[in-house]
């Protein structure tokens, strides 16, 4: 964390607890720096997240009102508290599998309402903290806890998922992509409506151990190699995409 975010977390907390390697830590320093840069009033943010790794970027970190909620619950919490004050600036920081696994049903109904809320996925393709089971990001082929064998399945394109649903901004990005993860926050936070971010993180311990991807710079260099542009990736024959993971913002409505 650079010293100047400092002030944004509690004066108590020495650490976090992340796993060496993970893109979380990271994902925290790049959200402080889009707060810091809007110069949003912490008084007047509301921070909400559900169960897992990425549920614990805000709460207990953040010199801010954070709830921490029920696995898969972030986005009702976080309606109840905007219907109840509208005037709160209400971010939902959570991991792909309390979003969008078990959580995915109140996702694309709030995109679909247009509830005014900014969600940031962190998406490590995996159940991080509960065991590294399946999740409905693994990529088909990988490795986890409850299918050693590789995922059977497709994975959600979540980014698109959200569009369909209806929300009103839409981006993905990687850790590996800094300055567009600031970006990408500052439009989500400053639109009105549903908008939703999802940033790519690093799981070397779930997921990179069991994918010959167990060091922090195995998983970084692969994010790196995997990763186009919606640009590049418009010109480009379908095929040529399958294992490639397409970033950048996939739908403005303010444009």
């Amino acid at each position: 964390m650079a010293r100047d975010m400092e002030k944004y977390i509690r004066p108590e907390i020495r650490a976090t607890p992340f796993c060496p390697g993970c893109g979380h830590g990271i994902l925290m320093g790049l959200l402080l720096r889009a707060v810091d840069e809007l110069e949003l009033d912490m008084d007047k943010v509301l921070f909400v997240s559900g169960i897992g790794c990425a549920a614990w970027i805000p709460s207990p970190h953040f010199k801010a009102d954070t709830l921490h909620t029920l696995h898969g619950r972030a986005i009702p919490f976080a309606t109840g508290a905007k219907a109840f004050n509208p005037e709160l600036t209400t971010i939902v920081v959570s991991g792909d599998g309390d979003l969008t696994s078990i959580g995915g049903n109140h996702l694309i109904h709030a995109a679909r309402r247009d509830t005014d809320l900014t969600v940031i996925c962190a998406n490590n393709m995996i159940y991080g903290m509960t065991g590294g089971q399946l999740a409905c990001t693994t990529p088909q082929g990988a490795a986890t806890s409850t299918s050693p064998g590789g995922s059977p399945y497709r994975s959600f394109d979540l980014a698109r998922l959200v569009v369909a649903a209806g929300a009103r901004y839409v981006a993905r990005f990687s850790v590996t992509q800094p300055l567009s993860v600031i970006a990408s926050i500052k439009k989500a936070v400053t639109t009105r409506g549903f908008t939703f971010t999802e940033v790519l993180s690093p799981c070397p311990t779930q997921y990179g151990r069991r994918n010959r991807l167990a060091s922090p710079e195995a998983m970084i260099r692969m994010l790196r190699q995997k990763c186009i542009s919606v640009e590049d990736a418009g010109i480009l024959e379908p095929g040529v995409l399958v294992d490639r993971i397409v970033t950048g913002v996939f739908f403005d409505g303010t444009s």
